[in-house]
């Protein structure tokens, strides 16, 4: 009876281990590319080219990038499903930053959900390489950590000096937590399936950063390098820019 027995449990939890594995087998990753394209005025985003915000300010935008990280995706059941924290640098400067890939469970997915800026124990962590390497021009101090997004240029509207728009946000600790979390709908259900190759367009619209939550005039607000309340609107605004165009499964 108990050599029976004893063959019962050996049985029964090499079946149990025989499921765990088959389960983990199943779970197949699939590529994913996001590609990120950049607007003003209803049009692409040219640098150095006159562009007119919502107020019908004159301006041009000599630089425009911003930190994001922390992706995840969204099942169409409602499940949240997190990737590995990867931190990207998107430039206007340099297209190649405007295309990340990631490798992501294979199933159909509603949204993705990333952050703008990047999490407050990195800002603390000292000396980093990669997207995070101060090298970049993201970075303020070590008690003020990282610029999570950064617009320059100049505009007749500005009384700053020499015209400048400089606006340079950040900021990781209450009250003037400037870090934004975002969920964006896909217009269509995203299908990654392993062997697959999903792609996403993304298109980061700039006159939100003037005319979200919060209204931006240049005339009034053409300059913040330093967390506080006016980095925290502009936060918000930005908060608002991205949207999904397209789905390619």
């Amino acid at each position: 009876m108990k050599k029976a027995l004893n063959v019962l449990i050996f049985t029964g939890l090499f079946g149990l281990i025989g499921c765990q594995q088959e389960n983990s087998i199943n779970i197949q990753q699939a590529p994913l590319k996001v590609s990120f394209s950049h607007t003003a005025s209803n049009k692409v985003l040219e640098l150095g080219k006159p562009l007119l915000n919502p107020f019908g300010e004159v301006y041009t935008i000599n630089s425009f990038s911003y930190y994001i990280s922390h992706f995840s995706l969204i099942t169409v059941q409602g499940s949240e499903v997190e990737l590995p924290v990867s931190y990207f640098l998107i430039s206007e400067k340099q297209p190649v930053s405007k295309k990340i890939n990631f490798d992501a469970p294979a199933g159909n997915y509603k949204a993705i959900r990333l952050m703008i800026g990047v999490d407050s124990t990195r800002n603390v962590s000292g000396v980093q390489s990669g997207a995070l390497d101060p090298v970049n021009g993201m970075f303020w101090t070590w008690n003020t950590g990282y610029i999570f997004a950064k617009l320059e240029g100049k505009s007749p509207a500005s009384i700053a000096p020499m015209q400048n728009v400089t606006y340079h946000i950040g900021g990781f600790s209450s009250p003037y937590n400037a870090i934004r979390m975002v969920e964006l709908p896909l217009p269509e259900v995203l299908k990654l399936r392993a062997g697959g190759q999903a792609n996403l367009s993304v298109e980061a619209n700039v006159d939100a950063w003037f005319n979200s939550k919060n209204p931006i005039r240049i005339t009034q607000e053409a300059f913040c390098m330093n967390p506080g309340t006016l980095a925290l609107k502009i936060s918000e605004n930005y908060a608002n820019m991205f949207t999904v165009l397209k789905v390619n499964n």
